[in-house]
């Protein structure tokens, strides 16, 4: 199916761009006009985007159905200043709720039931609930179009961080990503949230070059066992692995075994074995397990 992006109404437009990009954080912005009216709404266009400076990039878009623009955007022109707030799975529904179009004016940590925090660096208050608030300055406001939908980038420094210490490691010199529960933002009214039990690690190739699924042997890279994933991380190493003379493990000798005298059926279960050593991140494990095939060894 292809979708012509250019031949859709707003919301159209809007539904299949938000379900296919996903799942986004959501920046839960709290800013304050110049006559000191405070304003909460939460953001689903957003991330980071530089570590050193230390910038962040959410855009309040102009409504799709009434092409205004938000009660923050104006804010922030007014005064350039921002608290954002992670939202977690325990604040989730709070945080929906103040999303809600009210008239200007209307203090949404009261509607939507947040305590406020003071800042020490700006001007706006911080949402007590979130484990997570940072203090921003505003570096740039960059519009995007002036029609329904349009983003208007607002490009801001972020200056303090304020954690709580529930959600750092046991050492306290980083946030633990288990305890945080970040909420994610989809498509319609469909949410995420990370948890431990969808999390799970990739290694990072920064420390070597792997040498790529293009280096693996034949019998591995044509494997219809071992998927791109698989294959993946068997090819993150730095050199290609050679059989380690001590290497000794039970189920393979029962493979060896049981399979001798049919050397296709022993590949195919040599395999299946290596990607349940994958799966648990027993790399080199894998490896002495498929190169126990030599046929493996030839290109």
């Amino acid at each position: 199916m292809i979708v012509n992006i250019n031949e859709l109404t707003g919301l159209e437009r809007q539904g299949w761009l938000q379900h296919a990009i996903a799942p986004r954080p959501i920046a839960f912005a709290s800013t304050i006009d110049a006559a000191g009216n405070i304003n909460l709404s939460p953001f689903s266009f957003f991330n980071l985007f530089s570590t050193n400076p230390a910038v962040v990039i959410f855009s309040p878009t102009r409504s799709v159905r009434e092409n205004k623009i938000k009660d923050t955007l104006q804010n922030l022109l007014e005064v350039p200043e921002v608290s954002i707030n992670i939202c977690t799975e325990n604040m989730v529904q709070q945080v929906s709720l103040s999303s809600c179009n009210y008239p200007k004016g209307v203090d949404e940590f009261i509607k939507a039931g947040f305590t406020k925090a003071p800042a020490t660096h700006i001007q706006p208050p911080l949402v007590k609930e979130s484990p997570v608030q940072m203090e921003c300055k505003v570096l740039e406001i960059k519009s995007l179009g002036d029609g329904p939908g349009a983003g208007q980038l607002v490009i801001a420094e972020v200056i303090c961080m304020h954690v709580d210490e529930h959600i750092l490691n046991e050492d306290r010199t980083m946030i633990d990503q288990r305890k945080l529960h970040h909420v994610a933002r989809l498509g319609g009214d469909w949410y995420a949230t990370i948890n431990e039990s969808n999390l799970f690690t990739v290694t990072k190739p920064n420390a070597h070059l792997g040498i790529g699924i293009d280096a693996l042997p034949n019998n591995i890279r044509n494997s219809h066992i071992l998927t791109g994933n698989d294959l993946a991380q068997l090819a993150n190493v730095s050199t290609l692995p050679t059989i380690d003379a001590a290497f000794e493990d039970a189920q393979l000798k029962q493979i060896i075994q049981y399979y001798a005298n049919s050397p296709s059926e022993m590949e195919e279960e040599l395999q299946r074995y290596a990607k349940q050593c994958i799966q648990e991140q027993q790399i080199q494990k894998a490896w002495q397990i498929l190169l126990t095939n030599t046929d493996n060894l030839v290109e």
